[in-house]
């Protein structure tokens, strides 16, 4: 790299691997136009199974969908640094796409299983693009917000500065920023923390927001005399660090307010108002499209090229979303309409499968031989895996071949085409059933559900406003507000009793958590004492004792807790059976008690009357909520969120969800007979028992009107 040039780390991620013999993965970012007119470099590092083949394997970079640099896969020793020039002009100011796609082969190996060892993985703290000079590192307008980007490890940290930080009044309009900051940038794995004294640390995915009327920030920077009269918002330079600082100040707090409107305005949109998308593009292009109804979308809508294809196990995946009050899991079935041809080489025994959200949801085999050409094949793929929010599916072809049964030297690099799949296939989308549910945790990760269809403020209730509280706070409405696609406009509530009957958030320490909404939403009152992270065990602690007794007690009840296990299995097997469906009425929610080994959770349940829905974010200490609040931001983590309740160890890293017992029905769409008939069909669909009951009742009904009609119909002796 260049004296004097700017690094941007392009990375969203924290790993960044491509898997198989195929893989292409593409995203966003945002260019400034400093940026763009600066010459400007690709650098990137990777390393590679050692059984890729290189004189078959290729890795290629490609930027606004023009290749910028191609790369034999041949770095199995250790980690290979690879260095192209950008085109002059190829970078445009706004959105540009990345894409790096890797076509691997086996050095040895023409078996299906051995296309899952092939792999090669890129460094994201060595993958940045260069640019000339320093000039290129500075934001000139606002607008370079969006280009905040990623650190090493495909992170961004947004830091707040705020003096005035515990002054009645700042809180509202300070998380309004931190959503309207995150709707802009976009990036996926966003965090926030905020401070009262001292400008962090700078650096790449990094930015740092001044707050604060002049008197305030005296001691930290020096505020242009312009914000002694009016509101100010735009980017200053630290005299320290020479880095870009966003100043937002003021006369007073309303004005910076007022000043925070200029910025956040661009992303407000109405509630009710209608999207198309699910933005993704800054970890996943393009955005995935929102089907709110029957709908056709292509495969070259979805982002999925043609592509041809001489190996063994073809896989490609796009995203589609739907929305919070989607309520087909049970019955309802999309169709993939398949455009694809496979050349007589293929074997009967080959087949194309379709993964939703990872889970198998169809198979179609190859029977034929000599070849063929497939024309909007219809392909029924169940829904059952479908969740709010976002979705991803997995179109994979696993092809066989007699050649691959000999498998002599130098079949695995033979580059003569076996499948194509072209991008004039389709995913047909039916009309599906719409109406909301309470709780729905998995509603919330997915778009938000429910505020994000609020019209009015949505109360939350904060125990106290300290750094660690807040930064929490701001990190999950940040997040909420990327899959709601617009800031949620939030009121904080003082106490619980002003909140009344309405969608709320309850955040803070558990001890600080208020006894009757913990009862409220089936969490146990107990833990505001007894949660606590977990610590040695004393020494002068007795054993516990073990007798035979015990054994045989548990042994003899496990036997017979084992057949229940082993029949309830075989019935979600063979029949798509459980026991929970085996019931008229569902049960009652058990209270939870969180375990020491978990260390953040977060619950929804019904309010005190009912009809609105509440959820409590809450940890044993502030340390422990702004950690996990951070932890499920990120966005391999934000999907899992489901359930009634999701429980999160910072010991181990992992999550567990409470799925929902009990759920009400809230009505999202007009009154429609159509709506209706599809939530009845998945209704019952889900519970069994009712249906055979109702499908009882009304044979015996039509048996009795017949009977009843024969009996006074025909001549009579």
């Amino acid at each position: 790299m260049a004296t004097g040039a700017f690094q941007r780390y392009v990375l969203p991620v924290a790993k960044f691997g491509l898997d198989g013999e195929y893989d292409r993965k593409s995203w966003s970012i945002y260019i400034t136009p400093e940026q763009a007119a600066a010459p400007a470099k690709f650098n990137f590092s990777y390393q590679n199974a050692v059984v890729v083949a290189p004189e078959a394997s290729q890795l290629t970079v490609l930027l606004n969908n023009r290749i910028v640099g191609q790369q034999p896969i041949a770095s199995s020793d250790a980690p290979s640094n690879v260095t192209f020039d950008v085109p002059p002009g190829l970078l445009q100011p706004g959105a540009n796409l990345f894409a790096i796609e890797a076509i691997q082969r086996h050095r040895t190996d023409c078996t299906i299983q051995s296309t899952y060892e092939l792999w090669t993985d890129i460094d994201p703290a060595k993958t940045y693009l260069a640019f000339d000079g320093q000039e290129a590192g500075r934001f000139s307008s606002t607008d370079a917000i969006r280009a905040i980007g990623v650190d090493e490890t495909g992170r961004t940290q947004i830091n707040f500065v705020v003096p005035a930080l515990e002054q009645p009044g700042t809180t509202k309009p300070l998380l309004r920023l931190a959503q309207g900051l995150a709707v802009l940038s976009g990036m996926p794995n966003e965090t926030f923390s905020f401070t009262t004294d001292a400008l962090p640390q700078t650096g790449a995915g990094r930015l740092t927001v001044l707050i604060g009327t002049p008197t305030d920030l005296q001691s930290l920077i020096t505020p242009p005399p312009a914000a002694q009269a009016a509101p100010l918002a735009s980017f200053v330079t630290d005299p320290k660090t020479g880095a870009p600082v966003l100043l937002i100040s003021g006369p007073s707090w309303p004005a910076i307010a007022s000043a925070i409107d200029t910025i956040v305005s661009t992303t407000d949109r109405p509630a009710t108002a209608r999207r198309d998308t699910l933005v993704t593009q800054r970890w996943s292009a393009p955005d995935a499209p929102l089907v709110l109804s029957a709908t056709n979308l292509t495969f070259a809508q979805l982002g999925v090229k043609t592509t041809e294809f001489s190996g063994r196990r073809f896989r490609t995946s796009f995203n589609i979303a739907v929305p919070s009050d989607f309520y087909a899991n049970a019955y309802g079935e999309a169709t993939v309409l398949l455009d694809a041809a496979f050349t007589q080489s293929v074997l009967p025994g080959s087949h194309i499968d379709i993964y939703v959200n990872g889970n198998i949801a169809s198979t179609v085999p190859i029977s034929s031989t000599g070849g063929g050409i497939f024309r909007h094949l219809p392909i029924r793929v169940t829904m059952r895996h479908f969740k709010p929010g976002l979705n991803t599916l997995s179109l994979e072809a696993i092809l066989m071949t007699k050649e691959d049964e000999v498998c002599v030297p130098g079949t695995t690099a033979g580059a003569a085409p076996r499948f194509a799949l072209f991008d004039t296939s389709e995913l047909h989308i039916p009309d599906f059933a719409r109406i909301g549910q309470r709780p729905n945790l998995a509603g919330l990760s997915g778009t938000a559900y429910p505020y994000n269809r609020a019209t009015q403020p949505v109360p939350l209730y904060i125990d106290r406003i300290d750094s660690d509280t807040l930064s929490a706070t701001a990190t999950l409405l940040g997040r909420m507000a990327i899959v709601a696609g617009r800031p949620i406009d939030v009121e904080p509530a003082a106490t619980p009793g002003a909140i009344g009957e309405r969608d709320a958030i309850f955040i803070g320490s558990i001890s600080q958590m208020p006894p009757a909404v913990l009862s409220q939403l089936n969490i146990a009152a107990s833990s505001q004492a007894s949660w606590r992270p977990q610590v040695t065990a004393q020494s002068n602690q007795a054993e516990p004792s073990v007798t035979f007794d015990d054994w045989r007690s548990k042994v003899s009840g496990g036997v017979w807790r084992g057949q229940i296990t082993s029949f309830q299995e075989w019935l979600r097997r063979n029949f798509d059976i459980s026991l929970s469906s085996l019931q008229f009425v569902p049960g009652s929610q058990d209270v939870f008690t969180p375990g020491n080994a978990d260390s953040f959770l977060i619950a929804q349940g019904k309010s005190a009357s009912g009809g609105s829905s509440w959820t409590v974010v809450t940890a044993p200490s502030a340390s422990d909520l702004r950690e996990g609040a951070e932890a499920l931001a990120n966005q391999v983590n934000w999907p899992q969120i489901a359930g009634h309740i999701t429980t999160y160890s910072s010991k181990t890293g992992k999550m567990e969800s409470i799925p929902v017992g009990r759920f009400d029905f809230v009505s999202s769409q007009p009154w429609s007979l159509s709506n209706y008939r599809l939530i009845a069909a998945n209704w019952l669909s889900t519970n069994i028992l009712s249906y055979a009951f109702l499908l009882v009742v009304l044979s015996l009904l039509i048996g009795v009107t017949t009977a009843s009609m024969l009996s006074r119909l025909g001549r009579r002796q």
